[in-house]
This record gives structure tokens, C-alpha cells and sequence, in this order.
């Protein structure tokens, strides 16, 4: 199921492109969804902005599994988006 919630969770992971998707189907079904157009909008200039380093940190998430990884993630995040 296609939802506003897990589009955030993607998007909070750093996972853009899957957020996207969530968002455009979401519009799909209810093409008045203020809250998706706004993320659409939001997403669709971050992707042009940060499309390298998107994909390079989503695999890096994909693969992670230690804490330590866990902790570098979340510093590149608060470093990336402060």
C-alpha cells in the first residue's frame, strides 16, 4: 500500500527517488493531495541538487548492519541536511 507515511520513511532514510514514486502514486489516486504535491515539489529539486550523493548513501543504507555504520550514516544526514 502506496501511503503519505511510508513515503516519509523513505524520504527520512534519504531514499528520494523511492519517496517520489510513493508521492506520484498517492497523486494518482487522489490528484487534490495538497501534502503530495508539496513533497513532489520538494523532491523533484533536491533530486537535480543531490543526485550523486542520494545514490551513493542509498546503497551505503542498503548494506549497513553495525552500529558504527549506523552512526556514520546519521552524522553524513545531520551534516548533509543542516
Amino acid at each position: 500500500m502506496q501511503t503519505l507515511t511510508l513515503a516519509n520513511i523513505y524520504e527520512l532514510q534519504g531514499l528520494k527517488e523511492e519517496a517520489l514514486d510513493i508521492y506520484k502514486e498517492v497523486l494518482k489516486t487522489n490528484p487534490h493531495n495538497s501534502d503530495a504535491k508539496i513533497a513532489i515539489r520538494r523532491l523533484s529539486g533536491m533530486r537535480r541538487k543531490y543526485l550523486d550523493v542520494n545514490q551513493e548513501m542509498k546503497e551505503y543504507f542498503l548494506k549497513m548492519d553495525t552500529e558504527v555504520e549506523f552512526n556514520e550514516f546519521e552524522r553524513w544526514l545531520l551534516k548533509t541536511w543542516n
